[in-house]
């Protein structure tokens, strides 16, 4: 609800809430990414860098995951713009 001056103090704190659960939901995904492709590309640790077979799995690897969760954003908005429809219909 907005007054004169703005946003309340509930809706901000709702704000905040959902900002930090979206950080909170990146982080994680970026972190499983980082662990799932260093466990399946990296595997010579002779050296600091990546080696050429290893820096190639790890940008498919990366590239995979992105499109993948790129996939799931896009189904999860379609799935739930059909459910706005939906309700939408109910209740008229």
């Amino acid at each position: 609800m907005y007054n004169n001056y703005g946003p309340s103090y509930q809706e901000q704190r709702l704000q905040q809430m959902m900002e930090q659960k979206q950080l909170k939901d990146f982080m994680r995904m970026y972190s499983n990414l980082v662990s799932r492709c260093f466990d399946d590309c990296v595997s010579d640790f002779t050296s600091n860098k990546l080696g050429d077979k290893e820096l190639t799995c790890v940008t498919r690897c990366t590239l995979k995951n992105m499109k993948m969760n790129e996939r799931v954003g896009q189904r999860f908005a379609e799935e739930n713009a059909k459910l706005m429809e939906e309700q939408a219909k109910l209740g008229n």
